[in-house]
């Protein structure tokens, strides 16, 4: 340690103002990332949260609409999760010598509650984790390795799960990644036969709503057709619900709007209860049996935190209560009207291109504005800004404004998406709505829409 220096303890870190928090993250974590939060009045120092609120350092209460990418189904903080932590707490929480009883306990009820008949889980800490575990149970089952994947679509930053993402921006500096992978277009069924025909694909891995693509519904039919197309051309249909899981769509998994069962299901986010880091799979026992029934195969994947204690606590107490108080149906209920405001919302203001989702998974998509004259003061800024951070923008307009939460989806940032804890209320749905009214009513155009937003970017622009 530096002798000039001394370590930040927990109850020093609980004391860190605003600028010190910012610093350390400059220096120690990613500065270009702070400078991005600062650059769109993004970087408050929350310091307290519960259900779908979260205060800053200065008393003001924000609508968290964010909801930690669909991470937060229960809210900030559900005392019942805490609860069920505090009761486990001095039993091991990692002790790999043994048959711990909660994996197994948290495996049997996501027996019951996914569909059909998806039995054996593998838990890990992440639903890119989940992914890369998928993946691999998919190749060792099948004897095979290609694995086809959607285009915009999203399953995560580790090297597997990159390369069954669908956007170059993400691969491109960390090329060559795992290789006989093949894109398709998402909702094209012909597309996905044409890659099955040579029944030498391991598995189709394909998200039921497009999250970070823009909130993309695929039409009525297609996870039907993908099921009878992997199931014709010997492939395993692996469904990502991480983002879609545990109620966030209307129905408890995405895939349930059309009955589906896939071979493989990858689960995370809120299985933790917005409290924990948690993974899993889950698999068909047949599945997994070709993968590692043998004894020389049965640890061939593995995790060092999988499984522990406390996030299995965590797990088993998330998924009852998202089912006694049925937050599915909330999510229906609610997102249809959510969505219903949107859409009317939709037709009075021409910056909104197109409203879409299902349940309390929503989209808000944005025509592009053209820069003009200030574009061409700026150098192109205006126009550059409106082609990567419309989104960001308005979301900084709702953030910095009407103190609401929300960002946009990373594979298209003109999108904001809209992903409340599903405890959300009706008042606290009008509010955003109304708020998004007031900032395009106040800025009268699309170019004004621009100019409001991207005031506190512009001025860093011509500041730095």
């Amino acid at each position: 340690m530096k002798e000039d220096q001394r370590y930040i303890t927990c109850d020093d870190a609980l004391r860190l103002n605003r600028s010190q928090v910012r610093e350390n993250y400059r220096e120690y974590v990613n500065s270009n990332f702070v400078s991005m939060l600062s650059m769109l009045q993004f970087d408050k120092l929350f310091v307290k949260a519960k259900g779908v609120s979260v205060w800053d350092s200065d008393g003001n209460e924000y609508l968290d609409f964010l909801g930690g990418y669909g991470a937060l189904n229960l809210g900030h903080n559900p005392d019942e999760i805490y609860e069920a932590i505090e009761k486990v707490k001095d039993l091991p929480n990692i002790l790999q010598a043994a048959v711990n009883d909660f994996p197994g306990a948290l495996a049997y009820d996501l027996a019951l509650v996914t569909p059909g008949d998806l039995k054996r889980s593998f838990f890990c800490n992440s639903g890119a984790e989940a992914v890369e575990g998928a993946l691999k149970l998919a190749k060792i089952a099948s004897g095979k390795h290609k694995i086809v994947y959607c285009k915009n679509s999203f399953h995560g930053k580790s090297a597997g799960a990159l390369s069954v993402t669908g956007r170059e921006k993400y691969q491109k500096y960390f090329k060559p990644l795992v290789p006989d992978t093949i894109q398709v277009e998402y909702g094209d069924a012909n597309e996905l036969e044409d890659a099955l025909k040579g029944k030498d694909v391991a598995a189709f891995i394909v998200e039921p709503i497009q999250g970070e693509g823009g909130v993309i519904v695929p039409h009525d039919g297609y996870l039907k057709e993908v099921r009878e197309l992997t199931t014709k051309y010997d492939a395993y249909l692996i469904f990502d619900e991480v983002q879609t899981g545990f109620g966030r769509t209307g129905k408890m998994f995405a895939c349930q709007h059309e009955n589906v069962v896939p071979d493989i299901m990858c689960l995370a986010k809120s299985l933790g209860g917005g409290v924990m880091p948690i993974g899993a799979y889950i698999a068909k026992d047949e599945v997994w049996k070709k993968g590692y029934g043998t004894m020389d195969r049965c640890l061939l994947h593995t995790s060092t935190f999988g499984g522990n204690t406390l996030a299995c606590a965590a797990g088993i107490t998330a998924i009852k209560l998202i089912l006694d108080k049925n937050l599915p149906e909330a999510a229906r209920e609610k997102g249809e009207y959510f969505l219903s405001r949107l859409k009317k919302l939709k037709e009075k203001h021409k910056l909104i291109k197109d409203v879409r989702g299902k349940g309390l998974m929503i989209g808000v998509e944005f025509n592009q504005p053209e820069g003009g004259l200030l574009d061409k003061l700026s150098g192109g800024a205006v126009s550059k800004l409106s082609n990567e951070y419309l989104g960001s923008l308005v979301a900084g307009e709702l953030q910095n404004k009407h103190h609401i939460i929300t960002a946009y989806t990373l594979n298209n940032p003109n999108v904001i998406r809209f992903e409340p804890p599903l405890i959300v209320t009706k008042e606290q749905i009008d509010r955003v709505v109304d708020a998004l009214d007031e900032i395009m009513t106040r800025s009268g155009s699309l170019l004004g829409m621009t100019l409001s937003s991207a005031k506190t970017v512009l001025g860093s622009f011509f500041n730095r």
